[in-house]
């Protein structure tokens, strides 16, 4: 299944953003983004070219096929001003696909203006589009104060069942 939306949106200040697939050219931008944001201890320690060239693997890999993507919120100027990534996944027990959110970020300048609510109500549409049944994020519990409220008042329900495990392969 392709994907084809290249839509004009507004944030809530009426900057008009442009919601597209991510690609190649966004590289050096989206490594930036995620230095501004700072919350990564291996990205913050790293020179911004290694940075580059991180994101440029993971994101070749991630156009090599349709099973993940990510999107892109891109100001009239050509600034990126967030993104999302999400992975569609085929639980064998669940009827349908759930799309999984690995990454939003929206940069610290441009919080508040609805970015992120509109980089999601785009992944909502395209999982809609491919016929998922659900759709799933984790948030880390350290930026509740922040984020946990953001995707409550976007109308997600946070799972008191789930329980998140990691197994760290390297280090």
């Amino acid at each position: 299944m392709g994907f084809a939306l290249s839509a004009m949106a507004e944030t809530n200040v009426g900057v008009k953003l442009q919601l597209r697939k991510g690609t190649i050219r966004d590289v050096e931008q989206l490594a930036a983004l995620l230095k501004d944001i700072g919350w990564f201890d291996a990205f913050n320690g790293d020179a911004f070219e290694t940075c580059c060239e991180r994101v440029r693997a993971q994101l070749t890999r991630g156009l090599a096929d349709d099973s993940h993507a990510v999107y892109i919120a891109e100001a009239d100027d050509g600034a990126i001003m967030g993104y999302i990534a999400v992975h569609w996944i085929p639980y064998l027990f669940m009827s349908a696909p759930e799309g999984y959110i690995s990454e939003l970020f929206v940069g610290e300048a441009a919080r508040g203006q609805g970015i992120g609510r509109r980089l999601l109500e785009l992944v909502q549409t395209e999982a809609r589009r491919r016929g998922c049944v659900r759709l799933s994020l984790i948030n880390l519990r350290h930026r509740e104060s922040y984020q946990r409220q953001f995707y409550i008042k976007a109308g997600w329900t946070e799972r008191k069942e789930a329980a998140n495990f990691v197994f760290a392969i390297s280090s």
